[in-house]
């Protein structure tokens, strides 16, 4: 996963910003620097005459795990920090390291200290970077997570609560189900994928509508909702209409989601002894496994569950567009709509009845990003008829399907992904001999 090899799979997946990740890695970032050029303000592209697939862009962002104690609680917090350019990442891991930060091992940075003075460093070293909590629900290093002993993030970041904008939402928990959290209202909810493999990378991502190319204009877009309420509690006036809320120039359009119950920690469970249960079955029963008698590991949707305010409950609305695609929105017309996707190579190794390692799987998805411009466009835009053409019927009904929330999914828990079926068992599947697209699905 080096910057030239991310640019080359952001093209053939369709992400137009990436991460350039784990700045504070001393040798990482002299590659860092060697291989990229400012583009635009606090953006990034590769060096003109070395490399191909100069059209990404490269912002300064990466995780940062925090490992401490406070009031005799051991916390473990994973962040994302952004810097609005180079020399600020610079110095932020010049800080780090007069603190004795460990940052050269390999793997996410882990510090010791507390996620608020994170907070506070990254502020006092440039007003501009941004601190996000991210895969918030995680159950060991998420800050909302059942083994963070935080139960907000006014526990975690005290008086500086209000400079953190939004949060990330993780694999496991959608927009949705993090619009039922109170402090989460006017603050901004966004989905990002980690680049831990070319399989996995926009697994998950965040559609900005920008006024420009620019770390600012992201930034802007971030803050949005937080800056709104903020003018709104000035006036004394409740901002919450959609007009209000478009007001602005840079703005988050939407957002596209991993199923979350295919996440690895949706529901409750211990993995060893195979046992997954839902919220209703922990309410009736216990977090105790009865195999093992210990403890399990709590599910997202649990958690979500403790903390939410009941009122704001089912405030999601589920529309079908003309493009076959369901879209879910906020009845409240506060946050930007969501769209929940399987990934293209998994839709693929469905309809082939094959696997996603498969050389056949493989080669199919590259014809498809080759013909139909990029995987984003295919799951989210080109023309059912047009993948048909393409990759054959059963490919182009497999996205038709997961397009219109036609799956079934068995829950993911205790770290195991959860399992998802396009076709359920018996369903008949499109003849792959099939020498065009049939009607009327």
């Amino acid at each position: 996963m080096t910057l030239p090899y991310m640019a080359e799979l952001a093209k053939q997946k369709g992400i137009d910003v990436l991460s350039v990740c784990d700045f504070t890695h001393t040798l990482w970032f002299k590659e860092i620097q060697e291989q990229i050029e400012e583009a635009e303000e606090g953006l990034y592209r590769l060096k003109k005459g070395i490399f191909p697939f100069r059209d990404s862009r490269f912002l300064f962002s990466t995780e940062i795990s925090s490992i401490y104690k406070q009031n005799d609680k051991l916390r473990r917090i994973h962040n994302l920090i952004f810097a609005p350019n180079m020399q600020v990442a610079e110095n932020i891991t010049a800080e780090l390291l007069k603190r004795g930060a460990n940052l050269s091992a390999d793997g996410r940075p882990i510090i010791g200290l507390w996620s608020k003075h994170l907070l506070e460093l990254i502020l006092g070293i440039d007003a501009r970077c941004m601190l996000i909590p991210c895969h918030v629900w995680t159950p060991h290093f998420g800050v909302y997570g059942s083994a963070s002993g935080y139960n907000s993030l006014q526990d975690a970041f005290e008086e500086l609560t209000p400079y953190i904008y939004g949060i990330e939402t993780g694999l496991s928990s959608d927009p949705e189900m993090n619009w039922q959290i109170p402090e989460l209202k006017y603050r901004t909810i966004l989905s990002f994928s980690d680049a831990h493999s070319a399989p996995k990378m926009g697994r998950e991502a965040t559609v900005m509508d920008l006024e420009s190319l620019s770390y600012a204009s992201i930034r802007q877009a971030i803050m949005r909702l937080s800056v709104i309420a903020s003018k709104a509690k000035q006036s004394h006036e409740i901002a919450t209409s959609s007009s209000t809320l478009r007001n602005d120039v840079s703005t988050i359009a939407y957002t596209v989601e991993f199923y979350p119950e295919e996440g690895k920690y949706h529901f409750s469970g211990h993995r060893n002894c195979k046992v997954s249960l839902g919220p209703d079955e922990i309410r009736v029963g216990s977090t105790i496994c009865s195999v093992c008698r210990k403890r399990m590991t709590e599910g997202v949707l649990y958690r979500v569950q403790e903390l939410a305010d009941p009122t704001l409950v089912h405030r999601v609305a589920e529309k079908i567009g003309t493009d076959g695609i369901k879209w879910y929105t906020d009845t409240a017309k506060i946050q930007p709509p969501y769209v929940k996707l399987v990934p293209l190579n998994e839709i693929i190794a469905e309809a082939m009845k094959s696997t996603v390692a498969s050389q056949k799987v493989k080669n199919q998805f590259i014809k498809l990003c080759q013909e139909l411009e990029s995987e984003m466009q295919i799951l989210l835009k080109a023309k059912i008829e047009d993948i048909a053409a393409v990759a054959g019927e059963p490919i182009a009904v497999g996205i038709q399907k997961v397009r219109a929330g036609e799956i079934s999914i068995n829950p993911g828990y205790d770290g195991e992904y959860g399992k998802v079926k396009i076709w359920r068992d018996g369903e008949e599947r499109p003849n792959p001999a099939s020498p065009q697209l049939s009607l009327g699905w």
